[in-house]
C-alpha cells in the first residue's frame, strides 16, 4: 500500500498532507459497511418516496423497493472505497492481487483530493450538501471519479506488472454483475456516469492544462451535469436560476411533497432515454439553460403529481425537446390530444401537459385534469 501510495502521488502531482487509516474487509463484512457508510441514514421510507419520485418520471415501478436494490448494488460493486468523514480507506478482498491493487490505487486518489482540497468542507461534496444540490452534487462526483478514474489508467501503464494483469484478468472472468445487470436501465446508467462521463470530462482538462488545469478545477468545480456533458461549456455557461411555486394550497388536503431540486441536463436526458433513441433523448437534453422541478404525493390515494419548468439556451432546443417529449408520451402515456398552445394526453394514472413558450417548457402530470388545470393557474409561464 505504502509503495501504491508513492507511485499514485507521482502520477498524479499530489501528496499526502496527513495519516490514512486503512482496512481490508472481507467479502462477507462489505454488506454491513456499506450499509453503514452508504445508506445509513437512508430509512426505507426516504427510498419509498424517491421511488414515487422516479415513478412519477417514468423511471421506477412506485411500489419498487429502492432500498434493498441500492443495498444489493452497494454490496455487489463497491470493491473499495475512502470515507472522507473519518478518513479512512476500504479495500475489499480476501487476497491483494492485480485487481485489489488497482482498485486501491483508485481510491488512494479520494484520500488526496480530501486531504489536498478537503472533499466535504470546502467543496460541499457531503451527505448534506448533495442532499440540498443533487445536480451541483452530479458535477462534483464527475469531476472527483473521472479524476480518479484517470491517475488510475496512468498508474496502471506505469507500474502495473504482468502478474497483476493476469489477476485482473481473471477477476473479471469471474465477475457476474447479476444485481447490476437486472437493475434499472437508469440505475445502470446513473452509477457509471462519474467514471465515464467524468474521464472525458477530467481528459479534456488534462489535454488543455494537464493535472495543473485538473487542479484549478477544484479551486471552480462544475455545477452542473451539463458542464460535465459538454466540458467547452465549463466555466462560460453558468445554469439559470429558476423557482416554482409551492402547489400544496392548490392539491388541498392529504397532499405533502416528495422532492424539489434542479433535474439537470443528464437526468433530462434519462428521463427521454425511457421510451426513444438514446441518440434523440441526447440531442432534446443539449441546450439545457436551467430547471426547476417540484413534485408531491398523495399517500391516502397513492397519487402523485409533477411540475418541471425548464429554461433553453435558445427557442430551437426548447423546440427539440416539445418534438422529442411527444415521441417519449405517446409511448409512455399513449396518442395525445392536440389542444393549442399545449399539448395534452390522457392515461391511466391521470393527465399530463406539455406547454412551450419561447425558450422555456412547463411540464405538468397529475392525477386528473381539473387538478392540472389548478396547477397550472398558479404557476407564473412563461417566466420573465
Amino acid at each position: 500500500m505504502d509503495r501504491i501510495h508513492d507511485q499514485v502521488s507521482s502520477v498524479r502531482g499530489l501528496y499526502p498532507t496527513g495519516p490514512l487509516e486503512r482496512e481490508i474487509l472481507s467479502p462477507e463484512s462489505i454488506r454491513q459497511q456499506v450499509t453503514e457508510d452508504f445508506l445509513g441514514e437512508y430509512t426505507q421510507a426516504d427510498a419509498s418516496d424517491d421511488a414515487r419520485l422516479l415513478a412519477l418520471l417514468g423511471l421506477l415501478e412506485p411500489d419498487f423497493d429502492l432500498w434493498n436494490l441500492y443495498a444489493d448494488f452497494y454490496e455487489e460493486q463497491v470493491a473499495g472505497y475512502y470515507d472522507p468523514e473519518i478518513q479512512k480507506m476500504y479495500v475489499v478482498g480476501s487476497t491483494w492481487g492485480g485487481y485489489e491493487r488497482l482498485t486501491y490505487a483508485h481510491e488512494f486518489v479520494h484520500a488526496l483530493q480530501d486531504q489536498n482540497y478537503d472533499l466535504e468542507e470546502s467543496l460541499g461534496y457531503s451527505d448534506e450538501g448533495c442532499e440540498e444540490d443533487s445536480e451541483r452534487c452530479a458535477a462534483l462526483s464527475a469531476l472527483i471519479e473521472g479524476d480518479a478514474t484517470l491517475v488510475e489508467e496512468q498508474w496502471w501503464r506505469a507500474y502495473s506488472t504482468e502478474q497483476d494483469l493476469q489477476e485482473l484478468t481473471a477477476a473479471i472472468a469471474e465477475y457476474t454483475g447479476e444485481v447490476f445487470d437486472a437493475a434499472p436501465a437508469y440505475l445502470q446508467q446513473d452509477f457509471l456516469f462519474p467514471y465515464d462521463e467524468g474521464l472525458a470530462f477530467v481528459q479534456s482538462l488534462f489535454r488543455r492544462g494537464g493535472w495543473a488545469a485538473v487542479d484549478a478545477a477544484y479551486l471552480d468545480p462544475p455545477t452542473t451535469t451539463e458542464h460535465i456533458l459538454h466540458p467547452e461549456l465549463y466555466g462560460d455557461d453558468e445554469p439559470i436560476p429558476v423557482s416554482l411555486p409551492d402547489l400544496a394550497p392548490v392539491l388541498g388536503q392529504g397532499w405533502r411533497e416528495l422532492d424539489a431540486g434542479v433535474l439537470g441536463e443528464w437526468f433530462t436526458r434519462l428521463v427521454l432515454d425511457e421510451e426513444i433513441p438514446q441518440w434523440e433523448a441526447e440531442g432534446a437534453a443539449a441546450g439545457w439553460g436551467g430547471d426547476a422541478y417540484r413534485a408531491w404525493t398523495n399517500d391516502q390515494d397513492e397519487e402523485g403529481t409533477l411540475v418541471l419548468l425548464t429554461v433553453w439556451d435558445a427557442p430551437r432546443d426548447a423546440f427539440e425537446f416539445v418534438e422529442a417529449f411527444g415521441a417519449y408520451a405517446e409511448w409512455r402515456f399513449g396518442e395525445r390530444k392536440i389542444e393549442q398552445p399545449e399539448r395534452r394526453w390522457s392515461w391511466q394514472h391521470g393527465a399530463v401537459r406539455l406547454e412551450r413558450a419561447y425558450d422555456q417548457t412547463l411540464w405538468i402530470l397529475s392525477p386528473d385534469g381539473d387538478t392540472a388545470e389548478a396547477m397550472r393557474g398558479a404557476i407564473e409561464f412563461p417566466l420573465p
